[in-house]
Order: structure tokens, then C-alpha cells, then sequence
């Protein structure tokens, strides 16, 4: 299928070509006559083009412009073919590279929007013993078949309520790992009121990456992250990650991670706190919710976020400018590589080529899916594992999504979140409306990014964190 997206932001007349992912910067001639100009091309200009478009421009310069369109599909820049799908074939059950290890089903902290239940995932509050953490490792050894390099995530919950747990599992890990030729890359995902110097130490040692917790403004994060005591937590944990990541390899990642509401439609303020607070490298994301609950985003919150987007997107461009980058990493994306072709096709591996194990060693396709029992995979005890199911998530690629097939986004997105999906619109495979639409006006603003950087000579920020590990 031949497919464009053209949209105007910015002052610009952007143009994006779906298959071959071309970015074309018009004037607006072309981009109203791209309203009418589409595959297969006539000889010439036709006459009900002209009388369209008569008004506005010359017939001269429509005939010109509508030639230059024609040869810009012969050279197949634009109205490309699609060159993927003949890659979906290809989609399969894969070796396992990735789990997310729940090791705490406790939390002290008692979120708002929390998706785990404030923790405990609705299955009871309970930490994971150090022999079910080794035997994630070792499931996901031998999963993993010729994977040299794994990640495994440490979630909960708040995973510093079960340190030891940690530290013992990351000790079997590198023993293990060396039996086995491989590699593990570990992340810890904390909301910081545990961080202390033993842990900030062991944290920058032994985790590649590491997720801090936090919303932003301190009246936007201690209204929806209060502690159980229902105190605030914004003056507990703010100075433990300004002390975390001063102390961190600048060679070693991290990132701050938000979450927005309908309480704060202004998140592009909570971005900037967190810079002005010292992080630079940022993630502030939409809450994804029931509708039934007041902070939740709804189709009515659109227009508003959609214009907070475009507000963040320029004050980037100007941050940028005035030599003060920071990486906000739903703005981040890369025009001229990015994922290979399998990756564009099944995003992020859930269910396939990624796991979450719960404290009682179920197994589950994600964090997300956890105490969904009808997507139980198996349990490591048992020594049981639904290959079935394992099949039916590698098939869950773009190509089998309805609403993705004639989405321009869907080689960006990879047809979006399963749970989501499944949670919200009860399948895995129907996308969910209101994550699509933001995260196609997240794709407009990255890319009109893109475009004024490499218009203004501008060094480019183009990493695609999502798939850098592909």
C-alpha cells in the first residue's frame, strides 16, 4: 500500500513517506496538491486538479508541481511500496533475551494511578525468595538458546524492600553467566525512599540502567505519589536521586520517569522541573487508566495535550538552541536507521522474546499482564512454560493488528502495548485508540524536531531508546 502523512507544524509543510520512511520538507503548493496528486499518476496534471486548485495557484505551477510529484513515485521517494510485510513471514517465537524479575510485591508508597494495585498486583503483598530469583536466571539462561546478551529488569513494587533478594540473584546471575558465555544487563526500576549509600553504590555498580520514580513538580508528585502515611514524597526522594546520579558513570544509563494526568495538562512544566532539578535524562508519560477514575485522560483532554506537546517540543528546540540539551525520550527517534525490520514489526517483544516472573514464579508476557490468569504462561517451579501462548504473541505483529495497517505510524510504534490493548479494548491485537493518538502526535513533534535541527545545522539527537538494544 502506498501511503503518505503530511502535517503542518511549526510553520513547516512536512511530508512523510510511511514505507520508506522519507521525510519531505514542502512548500505549500505541494502540500495542498498532495491533497489530490496520489498513485497512479495521469500523463499530466488533470483538469479537475486544475479547477480545484485554480483559485489558489497558477496552472502553470500545478502542472509543474504535479510532474515533480509524478517523478518523485517513479523514483520511488514518495507514495512508496511496501517493502515490510514480506518480513512478517519471518515473525516466529524467538529465544527469550529479556525478563522483568518481580522481586517485591510491596511497595511503600501508595500511588494514585498505580497499575500494580499499589504493589501488590491484586495477588497479596509478598517479596520474592532468592531461590525463585535463581531460578529465573536460570529459565532465562536457558531460554535465552544463542542470545549473548540479556537484561533483566528488577520491578515491583519497590524493589529496594527486597535488597538482599537483589544483590543475592545479581551474584548468581554473573557466576552463571560466565558458564554460560553470556552477558546480563541489569536494570532496577525505584520510587528512591530506600536509596541510601549501600544501595546508590551497589545500583551504580551492578545496573546498566536505572528508572527514578518521580512526576515532576512537587505539588503534581506528592499529589498522586504519596507515601502510606499519605505524606508527600517529593522531598524524600528528590535529593536521594540528585545524589544517585551525581555519583553515576556517565557511560552508565538512567532516567527519570513521570507520569501526567488530567491533573496536569501542563506536563511540559514537570519535564522542565525535573531538568531544573538536574536530570537530563527525562521521561514524563500519559497515565493509562479506566475512564471512570477523575485523573483520568480521556479523548475530551486531547486538543489539550496535543498543544502541550507541540508547547514541550519547541521549548526543546530552544533549550537546544541555547546549548542546555536534554534527552526527553518520547521526542527521541532516528530518521535515518532506526530498529531493523522484524523489530518495526513486533515492538517490544512481549509474551515472545520477553517475560516477567512474579514472586510465586509464575510467568507471565509482561509486567503488565501479571495477574491477568487467563495470560499465565507457566511457573518455574512447576517447570512449565505455554509455548501455544509464546506463538501467539510472536504473531502479534502490525500486520495482523487491524487498525495498524493503514496507520502512518505503525513502523514508529510497532502496533503499541499488548496489555494496553488487551486491557482496554479486550484483545491483543485492537489497538488502543487513545494511546494511537497521542503517540502519533508524539511522532509529529519528534519528527518536526528532527527537521528544524537538520535545517538549522543543529547536532541531530536522533537514538531510538526503545529498540537501541535490537
Amino acid at each position: 500500500m502506498n501511503m503518505i502523512h503530511k502535517y503542518k507544524l511549526n510553520g513547516l509543510y512536512i511530508v512523510l513517506d510511511v514505507n520508506s520512511g522519507g521525510v519531505h520538507v514542502v512548500d505549500q503548493l505541494t502540500f495542498d496538491l498532495l491533497d489530490y496528486a496520489a498513485p497512479p499518476f495521469a500523463e499530466e496534471c488533470p483538469p479537475e486538479i486544475l479547477d480545484a486548485l485554480g483559485q489558489a495557484y497558477t496552472a502553470q505551477d500545478l502542472k509543474d508541481c504535479y510532474a515533480e510529484l509524478k517523478e518523485l513515485y517513479q523514483q520511488k521517494i514518495l507514495f512508496s511500496q511496501d517493502e515490510y510485510e514480506k518480513y512478517a513471514r519471518f515473525a516466529a517465537p524467538a529465544p527469550i533475551k529479556a525478563m522483568c524479575l518481580h522481586i517485591s510485591h510491596d511497595c511503600n508508597m501508595r500511588c494514585k494511578y498505580c497499575f500494580a494495585s499499589t504493589g501488590d498486583f491484586g495477588t497479596g503483598r509478598k517479596l520474592m525468595p532468592v531461590e525463585t530469583g535463581k531460578l529465573a536466571i536460570d529459565f532465562l539462561l536457558e531460554h535465552s538458546k544463542d542470545r549473548k546478551f540479556l537484561e533483566l529488569d528488577f520491578f515491583g513494587g519497590e524493589p529496594l524492600m527486597n535488597f538482599n533478594a537483589v544483590k543475592e540473584v545479581v551474584k548468581y546471575a554473573r557466576e552463571r553467566e560466565k558458564e554460560y558465555g553470556k552477558t546480563f544487563r541489569f536494570t532496577l526500576t525505584t520510587n528512591g525512599i530506600l536509596l541510601n549509600d549501600e544501595s546508590i553504590d551497589f545500583i551504580n555498580a551492578e545496573m546498566s540502567n536505572i528508572v527514578l520514580s518521580i512526576d515532576g513538580r512537587k505539588e503534581i508528585n506528592d499529589r498522586m505519589r504519596p507515601v502510606v502515611s499519605q505524606k508527600g514524597s517529593y522531598d524524600i526522594i528528590l535529593p536521594k536521586f540528585k545524589k544517585l546520579v551525581s555519583q553515576r558513570d556517565k557511560n552508565l544509563d538512567y532516567y527519570v520517569r513521570g507520569t501526567f494526568t488530567k491533573y496536569n495538562l501542563d506536563f511540559s512544566e514537570d519535564v522542565f522541573s525535573l531538568y531544573e532539578a538536574g536530570f537530563d535524562q527525562i521521561s514524563v508519560e500519559p497515565v493509562v487508566c479506566d475512564s471512570k477514575y477523575s485523573y483520568a485522560l480521556t479523548e475530551e483532554d486531547l486538543p489539550a495535550i496535543f498543544a502541550e506537546y507541540e508547547r514541550l517540543a519547541l521549548r526543546l528546540l530552544e533549550n537546544d538552541r541555547a546549548g542546555k540539551h536534554f534527552n526527553f525520550f518520547h521526542f527521541m527517534i532516528d530518521l535515518d536507521a532506526g530498529p531493523c525490520a522484524i523489530k518495526r514489526l513486533k515492538g517490544c517483544g512481549c509474551g515472545n522474546e520477553y517475560v516477567a516472573i512474579t514472586p510465586d514464579g509464575d510467568i507471565y508476557p509482561c509486567h503488565q499482564f501479571v495477574g491477568i490468569e487467563e495470560y499465565k504462561m507457566g511457573n518455574l517451579e512447576e517447570g512449565t512454560f505455554n509455548e501455544d501462548m509464546k506463538y501467539e504473541f510472536s504473531q502479534s505483529h502490525i500486520y495482523h493488528k487491524p487498525k495498524c495497517r493503514d496507520c502512518w505510524a505503525k513502523f514508529y510504534c510497532s502496533g503499541g502495548c499488548n496489555a494496553n490493548n488487551y486491557q482496554y479494548q479486550g484483545d491483543i491485537l485492537e489497538s488502543h485508540t487513545l494511546s494511537c493518538e497521542l503517540e502519533k502526535k508524539r511522532l509529529e513533534c519528534a519528527i518536526m524536531m528532527q527537521v528544524v535541527k537538520k535545517i538549522e545545522g543543529q547536532p541531530e539527537t536522533a537514538v531510538s531508546t526503545a529498540f537501541k538494544h535490537c
